[in-house]
């Protein structure tokens, strides 16, 4: 016992130290706000947002970024970045940032852990199939950010969810790497009922752009794209779609010509542009060279054919898989693996809100590549049988 309010009170000064520690415009891990009091928390020895980076480190769902695609998806090479190396680099470059503008890290982690939980086997090209498919079958479009909080929020724990902070729901919500923002101010007065009612818009408008309640969600939003773009370069270079002299001769002068330089470069411009301000900003000349370097990007690599070869196929598993299960769902077959691996423990409350193009939605999303060729091997082809039975 004596123990443990050693521990309390070390907890309370960093609490303290916080004040004077971080910038103006930092987030205070006493303004971590949750959907549930939970007074364990408020008398253990880790600070609030540290609690959370821990739930998403220890949830089922991060351990599935280990076989999730980033982008490039059936190709076997030990040195392609997968969703759970994108993850890590984003987690590293917006702790770099966040301590050079003396932001809450722990915040700045809990987010970028959690930022792609929601992405689905296969990359954008399964977040586009499944969203396809969610629409046809009435439950609106899938998208990964707003499946990143459902998993986190009410998914994970069979059902009952983490009780996350709002600060990191919402920069998880908010993260939109995707989006090329040269400027970005935080959109500070939000509460949960704000943050249902962002995810509802999002999921009727997908174009809808939302704002991070902190300039740490700010951060992570930033360091995704950072993370992202040169790395995907590399890869493009390593698998023979590009080559280095392709990249535009803009970017290369500005930014670099390596993802080495190119991370480098965003960072201490982002910094040094951003430094004592309440908000984040790269300098003309560089926010307009990364522009044109993310188009390049779509156009080269992204929408390269050979990435797309077998999309086709990924597709037709999608939607046959997608069948099979509402079937399952609607027999009641208890024999298919969405009822054994999925819904056998999961909450009443999470049953009953959840109609069954939801439910195959959300089991589906979770999958990762290998599992998901799996259950097609399993369910989709036909398997020999030495006799009949």
């Amino acid at each position: 016992m004596k123990d443990r309010e050693v521990l309390f009170n070390i907890r309370n000064r960093l609490d303290d130290a916080e004040e004077s520690r971080l910038s103006p415009w930092a987030c205070l891990s006493r303004e971590a706000v949750r959907r549930r009091e939970e007074p364990e928390i408020n008398r253990g020895h880790r600070q609030n947002f540290s609690v959370d980076a821990d739930r998403i480190l220890h949830s089922l769902a991060y351990s599935r970024y280990i076989d999730k695609t980033q982008v490039f998806y059936l190709i076997k090479n030990d040195h392609i970045t997968h969703r759970v190396l994108h993850v890590q680099l984003v987690s590293k470059i917006a702790r770099t940032i966040g301590r050079l503008l003396r932001f809450n890290e722990d915040l700045i982690e809990a987010v970028a852990l959690g930022h792609d939980i929601g992405h689905t086997p296969f990359g954008h090209d399964g977040e586009k199939i499944l969203s396809d498919i969610c629409q046809t079958h009435g439950i609106g479009p899938f998208l990964h950010n707003i499946q990143s909080v459902r998993f986190l929020q009410e998914i994970e724990r069979k059902g009952r969810g983490w009780n996350l902070t709002l600060q990191v729901l919402d920069g998880i919500l908010a993260h939109d790497g995707e989006i090329h923002s040269q400027i970005l101010k935080p959109k500070k007065e939000k509460d949960f009922q704000v943050l249902d009612n962002e995810m509802r818009k999002k999921g009727e408008d997908p174009s809808a752009g939302i704002q991070p309640m902190t300039l740490e969600g700010c951060v992570v939003r930033m360091a995704d794209t950072i993370s992202y773009i040169g790395r995907d370069i590399e890869d493009a270079i390593r698998l023979g779609l590009i080559q280095r002299d392709d990249l535009p001769g803009v970017c290369k002068e500005v930014l670099g010509d390596t993802n080495g330089t190119i991370v480098y470069t965003l960072v201490e411009d982002l910094v040094a542009n951003s430094l004592d301000k309440p908000y984040l900003s790269f300098s003309h000349e560089v926010g307009e060279a990364l522009g044109i370097l993310k188009e390049f990007n779509h156009a080269h690599i992204y929408s390269n054919r050979r990435v797309k070869e077998q999309t086709h196929k990924i597709k037709l598993m999608f939607e046959l898989l997608f069948e099979k299960y509402v079937k399952d769902l609607e027999t009641g077959n208890e024999d298919s693996d969405i009822f054994r691996e999925f819904l056998e423990g999961m909450s009443p409350e999470y049953r009953e809100k959840s109609p069954d193009a939801a439910i195959v939605r959300d089991f589906i999303a979770g999958m990762t590549d290998e599992y998901f060729l799996g259950q097609c091997q399993k369910n989709l082809v036909p398997q020999i049988k030495t006799g009949l039975l």
